[in-house]
C-alpha cells in the first residue's frame, strides 16, 4: 500500500536521479543533500541519516585509499610499469592485452580509476615508440580498470558496500575473495574481446588524440624531441672540461639536460660543472648531431634511456614557455650573469624575440617581453612561480611527487600484513585500517599528506547514499518494488530473472553512481529472493558486480578521465561499450547462477 512515507522516498529518489544526470550539484554534494533532506521528513531519524560516517564500508573505502596511495607513492608500481614497457614488445595486441591485464589486476586491490592514471604515461610511451594510436590502448586499458575492480571485495564501492548491506538484512558476508571467481572471468573475457575484435570496435583514425602541453610547444617551435644517454669514458676528451669549455649549444646545437654521477642526479647542470669519467649526461638533440658530438669526444652512446627513463614521461618533465615581465631585474642581464641554470635548475632551449623571431640560445641581454623556452621537471618549472622576474606563460602540468623509492619493502609488508588479517577472518576495515596505518608509521606515506590521500568525494558519496537504501527499507518503498517486480517476472526462470536485474542494475548505473544503484537495488533483490526461493547473496553479489557494467557511456569515472587521452567520441563508447556490456551480462549472470545460486 502506497504510503507518504514511501511516496517520500521515491520523491527523494527521483530528485537524486536527476541532479545525477543533470549535474545541477557534484554527486558528493546530491548525497549531502539526501542525507540531510530524509531525517526532516520524518521518514529516517537523524542518528540514521548520520550512520554512514561510521560504517564498515565507509571505514574500509577510506583505509583502501591509503593503501593504494602509498603503492604508489613507493614506486612500486612505476617499476611494474616499466617492467611491462620493456618487454612486451611493439605489437599493438601484445601491448594491449598484457598492460590491461596488469591494469587489471592492479584494480583488484586500488582504485580503478589511480591505476589507470598509473599507467597512462606508460602506455603513450609504448604507443609513441611503437606507432600505434593511442585510441588502439587507452579504451581497453580503461575497460580492464573497470572489470579489475570485481575481483576482490575491497575492489570497487558497490563490493566494498555490499557486506554491510548483507549483514544489515540478517544475510552472511562475503570474504575478500568470494567474488574472485567472477572477476577473473569478467577481466579473461574483456581481454579476449579486445585481442579479437579491437581492429573492428575500436576508432581507426591515428592522431586524434589531444596533444600534450610539451608536444604543442615543441611542435610550435621547431624543438628536438630525443632524449640520449651519454656515459662518460675514462678516455674520453670531456673528462675535466666544463660544459662552457665544450661550447655545445653553438657546435652541436644539443643541451645536456642532467647529468649522473654515483647514483646521484643533477638536472640542467650548471655551466661550470666539469665533467668526469663514469658520468652519464641526459642530451637532448636531434640523432645526427648527438651522434657527432659522441664521436668527437669519445664518448658511449646508449640504445636507450636507463638511468633517465623519468625524462621520457611528460608527465615528469616538458617544455615550457616564458617570457621577462617589464619589471623583472634580470632585464638588461645575460644568462651567465644571472646564473640561470645553477639557480633555477632548467635548461634554456631557445629565445623568443618580441618580433617572434626564434633564436639558439646565446648570451644576449634579456629584454622586456623576450619569451623563452625552457625544458625540466615540472617541479622546477613550477618553483619559478616564486619570482617575480620570469612569467610562466604556459599551462604547466601540476608537479609529480617523487617517489619514496626506499619504501618499497615497507609498503609491501604493508599491503601483506592488511590480507593476511583478512584471510585470518579480521573485519575488513580493521585489517586495511591497520595495513593503511603501517604505511603511515614505516614512513610510505608522509604525514602531511595523509589526508590530501583520501578522496573526501567519494566518502561523502557513500556516506550520503546509505541513508537512502534505510529509507527505502524502513518506509516500505523497497517492499513495494520488490512485490511489483515479484508479480512482473513471477513465472520467468531463474536466468531470466537473473538478466533482468543484471540489466536494471546496468540502466542505473549509467545514470547515477554505481553505489547509488547498489544501495537502492540490494535490499529490493534480497526481498525478491525470498519470494523467488533464490539465495538472496547471490543476487546481492549480482547487483554489486552489475553496478560496474557501465561502459555504453563514459559516465564511469574511469572512461570520463581518460576520454581525452584516447581522443574518443561517445559513439566510440557505444560501439565499443556495447558489445562489452552484453558480454559482461552474460559472464556475470552465468557465473551467479552456476556458483552462487
Amino acid at each position: 500500500m502506497m504510503t507518504l512515507d514511501i511516496l517520500i522516498t521515491f520523491g527523494v529518489l527521483i530528485l537524486a536521479i536527476v541532479l545525477f544526470v543533470t549535474e545541477k550539484l557534484r554527486t558528493d554534494l546530491v548525497a549531502v543533500l539526501i542525507m540531510v533532506i530524509l531525517p526532516w521528513t520524518g521518514v529516517i531519524t537523524a542518528s540514521e541519516a548520520f550512520m554512514g560516517f561510521s560504517s564498515n564500508a565507509v571505514i574500509s573505502v577510506i583505509a583502501v585509499m591509503l593503501i593504494g596511495y602509498g603503492v604508489d607513492r613507493s614506486g612500486i608500481m612505476t617499476v611494474v610499469a616499466e617492467f611491462i614497457t620493456k618487454r612486451v614488445g611493439e605489437k599493438d595486441k601484445n601491448v594491449m592485452v598484457s598492460t590491461s591485464a596488469t591494469v587489471g589486476i592492479i584494480s583488484s586491490f586500488m582504485q580503478n580509476i589511480g591505476a589507470a592514471a598509473l599507467f597512462l604515461p606508460a602506455l603513450r610511451k609504448i604507443g609513441k615508440k611503437a606507432n600505434i594510436p593511442a585510441s588502439k590502448l587507452i579504451m581497453p586499458m580503461g575497460f580492464a580498470a573497470i572489470l579489475g575492480g570485481t575481483i576482490t571485495m575491497v575492489a570497487s564501492g558497490p563490493l566494498i558496500i555490499l557486506n554491510d548491506l548483507l549483514l544489515k538484512a540478517g544475510n552472511e558476508p562475503f570474504n575478500l575473495f568470494s567474488v574472485t571467481p567472477v572477476g577473473l572471468a569478467l577481466l579473461g573475457a574483456g581481454l579476449l574481446y579486445f585481442y579479437l575484435l579491437s581492429d573492428w570496435v575500436l576508432p581507426k583514425a591515428q592522431g586524434k588524440t589531444i596533444p600534450s602541453v610539451t608536444e604543442v610547444i615543441r611542435k610550435t617551435y621547431e624543438l628536438p624531441e630525443d632524449i640520449y644517454e651519454l656515459e662518460i669514458t675514462v678516455n674520453s676528451s670531456l673528462n675535466g672540461k666544463s660544459i662552457e669549455e665544450l661550447d655545445i649549444w653553438k657546435k652541436y646545437s644539443i643541451h645536456i639536460i642532467a647529468l649522473s654521477e654515483e647514483g646521484s642526479h643533477l638536472y640542467s647542470p650548471w655551466r661550470k660543472t666539469r665533467l668526469q669519467a663514469n658520468q652519464t649526461l641526459a642530451v637532448l638533440g636531434n640523432k645526427d648531431a648527438v651522434t657527432a658530438f659522441a664521436y668527437d669526444h669519445h664518448v658511449k652512446l646508449k640504445d636507450e634511456l636507463a638511468i633517465f627513463s623519468n625524462l621520457d614521461n611528460e608527465d615528469h618533465v616538458g617544455f615550457a614557455e616564458i617570457m621577462i615581465p617589464p619589471r623583472s631585474e634580470v632585464i638588461g642581464k645575460k644568462l651567465e650573469e644571472i646564473g640561470f641554470r645553477k639557480n633555477y635548475k632548467l635548461e634554456p632551449i631557445a629565445i623568443i624575440t618580441r618580433e617572434g623571431e626564434k633564436h639558439n640560445i646565446k648570451e644576449v641581454p634579456f629584454e622586456s617581453g623576450m619569451m623563452m623556452i625552457v625544458f625540466g621537471t615540472w617541479e622546477n618549472i613550477a618553483s619559478m612561480k616564486a619570482t617575480r622576474d620570469f612569467a610562466i606563460i604556459t599551462d604547466i602540468n601540476p608537479p609529480e611527487l617523487d617517489a619514496k623509492t626506499d619504501k618499497k619493502k615497507h609498503a609491501l609488508f604493508s599491503i601483506a600484513v592488511a590480507l593476511g588479517l583478512v584471510l585470518f577472518g579480521f573485519q575488513l576495515s580493521l585489517s586495511f585500517f591497520t595495513g593503511a596505518l603501517l604505511m603511515i608509521l614505516l614512513g610510505v606515506i608522509p604525514k602531511k599528506e595523509i589526508y590530501p590521500a583520501i578522496d573526501w568525494k567519494t566518502v561523502f558519496l557513500l556516506a550520503g547514499l546509505i541513508p537512502l537504501g534505510t529509507a527505502f527499507e524502513k518506509s516500505g518503498a523497497a517492499e513495494l518494488t520488490a512485490t511489483s517486480i515479484v508479480n512482473l517476472v513471477g513465472g520467468w526462470g531463474t536466468l531470466a530473472i537473473l538478466l533482468v536485474i543484471g540489466i536494471l542494475t546496468m540502466f542505473f548505473s549509467l545514470f547515477m553512481s554505481n553505489v547509488a544503484a547498489t544501495v537502492l537495488l540490494v535490499p529490493i533483490v534480497i526481498m525478491m529472493a525470498n519470494s523467488f526461493g533464490i539465495d538472496p547473496t547471490g543476487l546481492a553479489l549480482l547487483v554489486a558486480i552489475s553496478a560496474s557494467n557501465s561502459f555504453l557511456l563514459p559516465t564511469h569515472q574511469v572512461n570520463a578521465f581518460l576520454m581525452n587521452s584516447g581522443g574518443y567520441r561517445n559513439a566510440d563508447y557505444l560501439r565499443a561499450g556495447s558489445l562489452m556490456s552484453l558480454i559482461f551480462l552474460i559472464v556475470s549472470v552465468l557465473m551467479i547462477y552456476f556458483f552462487y545460486i
